[in-house]
């Protein structure tokens, strides 16, 4: 009976090695247009979506596309990183739903590299945000095109004390209702950044910084086009300490409306080294909104030029 004991503890522990092993999760995992979510998402045996490789990856890990193919909507909890890989079509198709949902750590890192976001507006299944950024500390958009949303690109929209970084490099917005919307309903600051990103037929605006939250919600947009959106750039001041846009080295043309527009006291834009020309009003401050020029932009050709509201001297 002894030895019969030890026995069925020695095949407790293999059993329990074998389960253990079998949940492990690694730190890259593979998709494949025509992989298998029952597979282990590796390199030879792939999963067929981001959601099914998100479980099988390990926080802080990656995801990586092999070939092309539509790689379906996801939801995040974690540090993750998902590159759709170079030259190739990864494909997100969201009808009737958000893209990619952001609800992790308050120390996470994302990050979505090569990803085509498609929400098919339009149809009667539109989607309704590209990329939705509620919970998180750092969240990095790198060559991805995020287009055809009935709500936005990215939206922004986070409740916390704590600071949010956003970075958006080599990126399109097209075709949403707002290309970019930030708010902070708690107290924290968001610190958004737009470089060499295109923004573009928008139904409302290209970028939207609103401070009707608690936070201070704070952008800067840099070698960008703005281009024929309803409003380019819109600061809406509120109970936030400031809702801020600064935009440098970049062009504000061809937006049906306003290029740049600001509201209320705690509404602020800063305009350098930029051209703004083609839209219905270059420039429009109301209720106390704050538009600031460094006086070396090219203010030109606009329906309506309207006027900055202060000057700063270049240090």
């Amino acid at each position: 009976m002894l030895r019969n004991g030890f026995l069925l503890a020695a095949l407790a522990a293999v059993l329990g090695l074998a389960a253990q092993s079998a949940n492990a999760q690694a730190t890259r995992t593979w998709v494949s247009g025509v992989g298998n979510d029952a597979n282990p998402c590796s390199r030879t045996a792939p999963c067929k979506t981001f959601a099914g490789a998100i479980s099988k990856t390990a926080a802080g890990g990656e995801i990586n596309a092999l070939d092309p193919g539509g790689f379906g909507a996801v939801t995040i909890t974690k540090s993750i990183t998902i590159d759709g890989g170079g030259g190739q079509v990864a494909s997100i198709l969201a009808a009737g739903t958000n893209g990619v949902i952001i609800n992790a750590g308050a120390n996470d890192v994302i990050t979505l590299r090569n990803i085509r976001i498609n929400g098919v507006r339009g149809t009667p299944t539109g989607g309704l945000n590209g990329v939705r950024f509620l919970a998180g500390a750092i969240l990095n958009i790198e060559n991805c095109s995020i287009f055809g949303f009935t709500q936005n690109g990215l939206d922004v929209s986070v409740n916390t004390a704590a600071a949010v970084r956003v970075s958006v490099v080599d990126t399109n917005l097209t075709g949403n209702n707002n290309g970019v919307s930030a708010r902070n309903t708690g107290g924290g600051g968001v610190f958004l950044a737009l470089q060499r990103t295109a923004v573009s037929h928008n139904s409302s605006a290209g970028v939207r910084m609103d401070g009707t939250g608690a936070g201070a919600v704070v952008s800067a947009v840099s070698d960008s086009q703005i281009a024929a959106n309803n409003i380019g750039l819109q600061a809406l001041g509120g109970p936030a300490p400031a809702a801020t846009i600064q935009v440098t080295r970049s062009s504000v043309v061809n937006n049906v409306t306003n290029g740049a527009a600001v509201s209320g006291a705690n509404g602020f834009i800063f305009v350098s080294n930029t051209l703004m020309s083609g839209n219905g009003t270059a420039l429009s401050a109301t209720a106390g909104g704050s538009l600031l020029t460094y006086k070396n932009n090219s203010i030109d050709a606009n329906l309506a030029a309207g006027a900055f509201t202060g000057t700063i001297i270049p240090e």
